[in-house]
């Protein structure tokens, strides 16, 4: 963890809050900060001069994205949020009435709504459910039907941070030829994943919780030959082929951005590359690991006061939320926590903390002393 330690500095929120919650909204890196404010200042002073000069920064950022998933640039859209990026896989899906799509439940809405939604068209959401946050993969077999056409799931249920086994789901999904559907916002940045390995056809994920970028960016996947099925709900200007010579013919691109239709969010978007920059400086295996070690003194500390942890621990299963049951009303202790300085949530009557790489064992220390005040 020292080697991490200079890296704090970029996140001023450490001098005045005790921030452990990554799973919610993190704060952004004086990095993301810096070259937001950066091209704000030379639209300022420049207009779009530069703009084929920000086209090529995009692709930049669609390679880091595509990196941490084992994805090419070209299967990578740029979009405003994860709900987003479901939504328009649901509406460019080919359905037909009938169909039906295996939702677990319970699950962040996210990855409910854009569903069942579908209902309109006859297209049916069987819920599969989850088991103390935990997918088993014989609720999905339990559950199919002649008309399942798809599964989609939440990578780590954000209530108590279990991980599902995307490798024995797709490897499922590949068996009775499923098409697979990820909400990664609560893994990426944490959890290694790789899209071709564990058969995912398209995957979306938020910017603003562990891969420490703005609001209202998001990044999505789709598999190149599931793409070739899906028809944009929305189209613009962006998603044609030759969009810089404004042509009218209708010709849409043949990447993923064909899912972007109109002038980008500029400037959020720079954010999240710098974002996915310092995650890569620092590397994947690295910021796991360091996540993983601060929740095991977390972990530790619980135990040690024998408070009961809701959050799995096997390392097949977690990821870098832990929550767990406060010995007290859970609201109060919340507040109590807040009002001390601490960040963290409150899901489902558990208190849920969620750190990240630039967070110390003393900042574990400085928990644990808030907490004995209010206890």
């Amino acid at each position: 963890m020292s080697t991490l330690t200079p890296y704090r500095d970029l996140f001023p929120i450490c001098t005045s809050r005790l921030f452990l919650n990554h799973a919610a909204i993190a704060p952004p890196s004086l990095r993301v900060v810096e070259r937001m404010n950066a091209f704000m200042v030379e639209c300022a002073e420049q207009g779009a001069r530069n703009e084929s000069q920000w086209e090529q920064k995009l692709d930049k950022i669609r390679c880091g994205a595509a990196k941490m998933m084992g994805a090419k640039a070209e299967d990578i859209a740029l979009v405003s949020n994860t709900s987003t990026g479901l939504s328009l896989i649901a509406a460019a899906f080919p359905w037909r009435s009938g169909d039906a799509v295996l939702v677990p439940v319970p699950d962040f809405p996210s990855n409910i709504h854009p569903w069942t939604n579908l209902g309109r068209l006859g297209v049916e959401v069987i819920p599969v459910p989850r088991r103390e946050g935990r997918i088993d993969c014989r609720d999905f077999a339990r559950a199919l039907t002649p008309g399942v056409r798809m599964v989609t799931l939440s990578s780590v249920y954000y209530a108590n941070g279990a991980a599902a086994d995307l490798e024995e789901i797709g490897a499922f999904c590949r068996k009775k030829g499923l098409f697979f559907v990820v909400d990664a916002i609560q893994s990426l940045g944490v959890l290694p994943v790789d899209v071709e390995r564990t058969g995912i056809h398209a995957l979306a994920a938020g910017g603003h919780k562990w891969l420490l970028g703005p609001m209202g960016s998001a990044i999505l996947y789709l598999d190149p030959q599931f793409r070739r099925m899906l028809h944009p709900p929305l189209v613009g200007w962006k998603s044609m082929q030759d969009s810089g010579k404004f042509s009218e013919k209708f010709q849409l691109r043949n990447d993923a951005a064909a899912f972007e239709a109109g002038t980008p969010a500029w400037a959020t978007l720079f954010g999240l590359g710098a974002a996915l920059d310092l995650l890569a400086e620092i590397g994947t295996e690295t910021v796991r690991n360091g996540i993983f070690e601060l929740c095991d003194e977390f972990v530790a500390g619980l135990q040690a006061r024998d408070i009961k942890i809701h959050s799995p621990l096997d390392p097949l299963e977690r990821s870098g939320i832990l929550s767990f049951s406060p010995p007290g009303p859970p609201e109060k202790i919340f507040q109590d926590l807040r009002a001390q300085g601490v960040d963290l949530s409150l899901r489902q009557g558990l208190l849920r903390i969620s750190p990240h790489f630039y967070n110390s064992s003393r900042d574990v220390s400085t928990f644990f002393d808030a907490l004995a005040t209010i206890l």
